[in-house]
């Protein structure tokens, strides 16, 4: 089942970072280092695109990321043009005082009393955007939660030095295109909760991560201490696996597998099983090149006009 999740608020958010993005220098576009590719909204792109703006892309929460991956998405976008990517932690407030120094790389013809440099935070929900400027601030100006969409309008601050930041709600785009990014999406806790099936979202996680990253799976559930192998099993067997290992038990005597669904993606979300990536340049790259070979439904076939349709 294709996930899908779009608020009404973000249509009027949209329309106003449009309008802001007029008088903004630099777009700091904020992404999880665990699925760049994912949590990349392609409006931000289309919107800055046509500002001729240029990118600094934060690859945040990339303390939870796979190293080795975090580098190939760097090495990946630091190509694009009028682009520059760093990965860092938001939580770090040093790492996030690296920020106005690199922007200002970006547009070193701005930062002057007649001409400041003016910088916006963009990205999907709850990928760090207000830990950020909260760090950036050295004070808590954004409000920040746990749960997707906390920010609902825009906030400007003065950050001195000539500079000033403005901080923009979450946004989604209306269609999430591949399938597997909803699932990666949810996995990683930027979408609403009321938009998913968590053991459907666990389900997928586990395949993902049986397949890509066994040996932290099996230290961290200790799978061979129950004679399972980690390489013949699935997601499904992951869950039940983890609900025995925990004795979760509904009052009925089944297994509990929506508590053991939650306590798998918050193992994930929080670090527990380890440093993963869910998506890498070459895993990008293969799955859209799948998706295009597939053949198209009904639906999603381009109108056609017949000649005798033709005026």
């Amino acid at each position: 089942m294709a996930i899908q999740w779009y608020p009404g608020h973000m249509t009027s958010a949209r329309k106003k970072a449009e309008e802001t993005l007029e008088h903004i220098d630099i777009v700091i576009e904020v992404l999880d280092a665990r699925v760049p590719a994912a949590s990349h909204n392609p409006m931000i792109e289309d919107m800055r695109n046509f500002r001729q703006r240029p990118n600094l892309k934060i690859l945040n929460k990339a303390d939870l990321a796979d190293p080795q991956i975090t580098q190939a998405w760097l090495n990946y976008f630091n190509s694009q043009p009028n682009t520059k990517a760093v990965a860092l932690s938001c939580k770090k407030a040093g790492d996030a005082k690296k920020i106005p120094g690199l922007c200002r790389q970006l547009a070193p013809h701005r930062g002057t009393p007649l001409k400041p440099l003016r910088m916006m935070i963009m990205g999907i929900p709850n990928v760090g955007k207000s830990t950020l400027m909260n760090a950036l601030l050295n004070r808590r100006a954004a409000k920040v939660g746990d749960e997707p969409a906390v920010t609902k309008s825009q906030q400007r601050f003065d950050l001195g030095d000539n500079q000033s930041i403005t901080d923009t709600p979450g946004m989604m785009w209306p269609k999430i295109e591949h399938e597997s990014d909803g699932y990666m999406l949810a996995a990683s806790h930027a979408i609403g909760r009321n938009a998913v099936i968590d053991e459907d979202v666990a389900e997928f996680l586990g395949n993902l991560l049986l397949k890509q990253y066994p040996a932290l799976i099996n230290s961290r559930y200790k799978l061979d201490a129950m004679k399972l192998d980690v390489q013949q099993i699935d997601g499904i067997d992951l869950l039940q696996a983890i609900a025995k290992r925990r004795a979760y038990k509904r009052n009925d005597g089944q297994w509990d597998m929506e508590r053991t669904a939650m306590a798998f993606l918050t193992d994930y979300r929080g670090g527990a099983i380890g440093r993963v990536s869910l998506e890498s340049p070459k895993s990008r790259a293969e799955m859209i090149a799948l998706a295009a070979a597939k053949p198209k439904t009904a639906d999603e076939q381009p109108e056609t006009t017949t000649a005798a349709d033709a005026p």
